[in-house]
């Protein structure tokens, strides 16, 4: 049985890169040396062509590092690593949950360790060389040493929880773990902006004068109330814009990149907000939210009936059962249903864009939004031209060309 399982694992992981690879094969398959008639009036030549470079030197890094995690954890399945690990870890310990936090921050350490040079090479090459870097070292070193702040006392508290649930409540145990994690999740939806955020950028509210005018009076037409109303200096890391809508309740927030503000008009940056309104008049915060404690929901369920077979862990080459590699094989197992569930939930957030961008157009104007977003998509040097196959599988936001026509059936009934 445990033969049987860890072919399943290496077929499982072998089948996800392949699928990867021939979507980047199709993706790759709309590149265009010369300038696509559907393009003109959004990109001229040139900026199409470098957004064609930037488009290539990001799959071939992709592929890279995607390629060299697959090879090591086909390495560590068919010769035992993780059983090996494992082993490591006993030798040190038996108390189940430190054996649990051991274990995977040893992974992850190691994980990051090699992924950082490849992170610093995105970001001190790749995006220094099409002009978007704006990362100082003593920044990203800071960022990275937060982020492992944060993973040791969110992560590490978060996964001893979870394996206490494990020792304290027998087979019901995912139910618990269920409510908990379901529980977090709103708390951290309301107060993220407010705890994580600041860790790593300034939030400071928008200043009074045209803009905020404008947004307030945008927002009392709609009936959104809204009091907190941010600016978020993005510029600190990149030259690339972006807004978005956060916390429940009345601590509900709007946050404006600096790089956002500076790039567009008084007129484009309320379209912008009035299409994040939308998402919360739409209640797609709400949904989304639904949807993400339904998906961990049926994951901790399955995880339930699966984590006391033995099997699982003497399939990764552990000597004797162990909660830690019953997680990592479920995980293994679990990534096909994921790559379903995120699919649909990308279909959904797609809808829930066009749905946002009606609102937008109907309580405010289609054309400073379709405005923005070809400013969006042509400063951030996006692909207008994907794969629809890679649309379906990979997109949580429609293409700009289908956001500009759907756009367009507004701008014909005003």
């Amino acid at each position: 049985m445990e033969n049987t399982l860890l072919v399943v694992f290496v077929v499982i992981i072998t089948v996800d890169y392949f699928f990867d690879r021939i979507m980047d094969y199709l993706n790759a398959s709309r590149w265009s040396n010369k300038l696509p008639e559907e393009l003109k009036g959004i990109y001229d030549e040139e900026k199409y062509r470098k957004s064609q470079d930037y488009s290539k030197v990001n799959m071939r890094l992709g592929i890279i590092t995607s390629s060299i995690s697959f090879l090591l954890i086909l390495g560590m399945l068919l010769f035992g690593g993780f059983g090996m690990l494992d082993g490591l870890i006993r030798q040190y310990t038996d108390h189940p949950i430190l054996m649990t936090l051991l274990f995977f921050a040893l992974l992850g350490l190691a994980s990051d360790i090699l992924s950082t040079p490849f992170d610093l090479y995105n970001t001190f090459v790749v995006e220094e060389r099409f002009g978007f870097n704006r990362t100082t070292l003593a920044t990203y070193v800071s960022d990275k040493l937060k982020g492992w702040m944060l993973a040791l006392v969110l992560g590490g508290g978060l996964l001893a929880v979870f394996v206490w649930f494990y020792h304290i409540a027998g087979q019901l145990f995912w139910l618990y773990a269920w409510i908990f994690f379901s529980l977090f999740s709103v708390f951290m939806s309301m107060f993220y902006s407010t705890l994580i955020v600041p860790l790593f950028n300034k939030q400071t509210p928008l200043e009074e004068g045209e803009l905020r005018t404008a947004i307030e009076g945008f927002s009392r037409q709609a009936g959104f109330k809204l009091d907190n109303i941010f600016v978020i200096d993005g510029s600190k890391r990149s030259s690339k814009a972006n807004a978005y809508f956060s916390g429940l309740g009345p601590k509900k927030r709007i946050v404006l990149y600096d790089t956002l503000i500076k790039d567009h008009s008084v007129e484009e940056l309320v379209a912008i907000l009035a299409h994040e309104v939308g998402h919360y008049k739409k209640k797609h915060t709400l949904k989304g939210m639904a949807l993400s404690v339904v998906h961990t929901g049926i994951m901790l369920f399955l995880l339930g009936l699966f984590i006391n077979r033995p099997e699982l862990s003497l399939a990764l080459g552990g000597q004797e059962p162990s909660f830690h590699l019953g997680i990592l094989a479920f995980g293994l197992l679990y990534a096909p249903v994921s790559l379903l569930l995120g699919i649909m939930g990308n279909y959904i957030s797609r809808q829930h864009e066009y749905q946002a961008d009606a609102f937008a157009s109907e309580e405010y104007h289609p054309e400073p939004l379709q405005e923005a977003l070809k400013k969006l998509s042509v400063n951030n040097l996006s692909n207008l031209r994907p794969h629809a196959a890679y649309v379906f599988v990979h997109y949580s936001h429609p293409p700009l060309l289908k956001r500009l026509q759907h756009l367009e059936t507004f701008k014909q009934r005003e």
